[in-house]
């Protein structure tokens, strides 16, 4: 405990400030307006109504697929090593299981070491006879691959969705092969559903490097001020769309601007990168066939990716004739990654370097981003609908009001009673309360949290664990002082035995609810998120604060407070 009385009312001060300045956005409208912050928490869908959609991944459709398109692949590789295929069949679809037939023994053995070479441990061997083989894929293979489809499927509907202008959506999975998706204010479910399953653009771009950075930001700068474009109020493709058509008179013919986030910026709107490229010096995304993390030469991660037999010719003529140059990666107008082409890339496939970075885990999470948003160009798999619920707003305007009348009512039965019963402590431990709610509304605005009806439950349970703290150091201080100490002394004495086993009972409940956060889903984790917070903050009211207030008033002004009646 710190001991200086001054410094506990500075560290206090500087809390309340903080609390006061994460929420007052949450009650005041700030827009246009200068204030430290402009977060603040969100309303989930059951409050301010919204879409409520539940997806299946097909991933089964895609599985079949892949293992039709590797009986082809792998007769052909096996044809072009010079060993002597005579057949390859499907055997078990769903698990990429194939039969392939030999011309002989001794083909066949080195078809079992190209297979070794070429595809490591993606396939196991099940069964040998004579000149066949039977294959398939791992579990672990097969069970990466479904959590790919579905990890591709929330970042394609996370891009189209942040396209509609949805306020905080929440996209996530659901068991192994489903996908949540819930969009607040958002009632027009048809068109939600509609912008859900098109397909995102992806594109490969060499970048047009005769017009120096410098003059092209120039450019851009004069269309806005001209043409009041702000990037920041306009949806991103429209932006784009009227920003080259302002400055099409200065652009070098066949070529466009689009933009990259900048790295040091939150948003694209915060901050950017302008990136004038060749629309005739272009290879679709649609020809991808897979994009993933591996190590380098060196052991830094790198992006391959691979494509099919089209975009492999393509892409080997482009790549041909721009060696040495930039050749950004596009996805829905957005350049994401802008590497050199160190040499032509004729067979398909090829790596995407991010330079030297120090730090490895960064380097890896950049790597797993750029991987994903090449996938991200399509749906990964057909998307089944399963559910589809639609809230109106009204009946979230009238949870809010049920929910602030319940927690209202319930403060006002907390602070009558605990006034009348302990008197001049019960107003102390009133305004802790009041200074508690306080701090949960800053920590929950700070994490930008999204407040739903489980949330506001937990918010109301919070004002009772933060009385119950109170009255277990208040009946302390009434022990102490019936064995005939000071009021000063009994205060100290209450506090210091009454904090193990309010830290134990609080610390006990924190436990419970990570353990919700980690197994629950939405709401369950909406409530334990809001419990925590307000037990961090009562726990900080009712030890801290309210001591600091009693060792003023008792210990340094000498009033006699009374702790109970007579």
């Amino acid at each position: 405990m710190i001991e200086s009385l001054r410094a506990r009312w500075a560290i206090i001060a500087v809390v309340f400030v903080l609390s006061v300045i994460w929420t007052v956005p949450n009650f005041v409208d700030l827009e246009g307006k200068w204030w430290f912050t402009k977060a603040k928490m969100t309303k989930g869908l059951d409050i301010q109504g919204g879409s409520h959609l539940v997806y299946r991944v097909d991933t089964e459709s895609v599985l079949r697929s892949d293992t039709q398109r590797s009986t082809v692949s792998i007769q052909k590789q096996m044809q072009e090593a010079k060993i002597a295929v005579t057949k390859v069949d499907v055997t078990d679809p769903l698990a990429g299981g194939v039969r392939i037939t030999f011309s002989d023994v001794q083909a066949r053995e080195a078809g079992q070491k190209w297979l070794s070479d070429n595809y490591g441990v993606n396939y196991q061997t099940l069964e040998t006879a004579g000149a066949v083989i039977t294959i398939r894929h791992p579990e672990v293979t097969l069970n990466q691959r479904k959590q790919q489809m579905v990890e591709q499927a929330i970042e394609t509907i996370r891009n189209r969705i942040d396209e509609f202008g949805v306020s905080e959506p929440s996209i996530s999975a659901q068991g192994v092969d489903r996908v949540l998706v819930q969009l607040p204010g958002i009632v027009d479910s048809a068109s939600a559903k509609e912008l859900i399953n098109k397909t995102a653009r992806l594109d490969f771009m060499i970048v047009d490097t005769t017009v120096p950075p410098e003059q092209l930001r120039a450019w851009i700068v004069e269309a806005e001020t001209a043409a009041g474009l702000d990037l920041a109020k306009m949806k991103y493709s429209e932006y784009v769309d009227k920003l080259n058509e302002a400055i099409k008179g200065k652009l070098p013919e066949n070529t466009v601007v689009y933009l990259e986030k900048d790295e040091a910026a939150k948003s694209i709107e915060a901050g950017n990168i302008p990136y004038l490229l060749k629309t005739t010096e272009t290879v679709g995304g649609d020809k991808l066939t897979d994009a993933f993390v591996t190590a380098g030469d060196f052991g830094q991660p790198v992006v391959s990716f691979r494509f099919d037999a089209e975009g492999t010719r393509e892409f080997g003529d482009l790549t041909k004739r721009n060696e040495k140059k930039f050749m950004a990666i596009v996805l829905d107008k957005i350049v994401k990654s802008a590497p050199v082409i160190d040499e032509p890339i004729t067979g398909g496939s090829g790596i995407i370097r991010l330079g030297g970075g120090a730090d490895p885990q960064k380097s890896f999470q950049e790597a797993s981003l750029i991987s994903l948003a090449l996938r991200a160009g399509a749906l990964p798999a057909p998307l089944e609908q399963l559910e589809e619920r639609t809230v109106g707003p009204s009946l979230g305007a009238d949870a809010i009001r049920q929910g602030v009348i319940a927690a209202e009512l319930a403060s006002v039965f907390v602070f009558v009673f605990i006034i009348f019963y302990y008197r001049s402590f019960g107003v102390v431990a009133s305004v802790c309360l009041v200074f508690s709610i306080l701090i949960v509304v800053a920590i929950l605005s700070a994490l930008r949290a999204t407040l739903t009806l489980p949330g506001i439950a937990g918010l109301a349970l919070t004002i009772g664990m933060a009385v119950d703290a109170n009255v277990i150091i208040y009946e302390r201080v009434k022990e102490e002082l019936v064995k005939g100490m000071s009021l000063i002394a009994a205060i100290r004495e209450g506090y210091d035995r009454a904090f193990s086993s309010i830290f134990d009972a609080n610390l006990t409940t924190v436990l419970v609810c990570i353990i919700l956060m980690y197994y629950g889903t939405g709401p369950i984790r909406g409530f334990a998120v809001t419990l925590i917070c307000g037990l961090i903050a009562s726990m900080f009211t009712s030890i801290f604060f309210t001591r600091a207030i009693f060792e003023t008033l008792v210990g340094k002004f000498k009033m006699n407070l009374s702790v109970k009646w007579g």
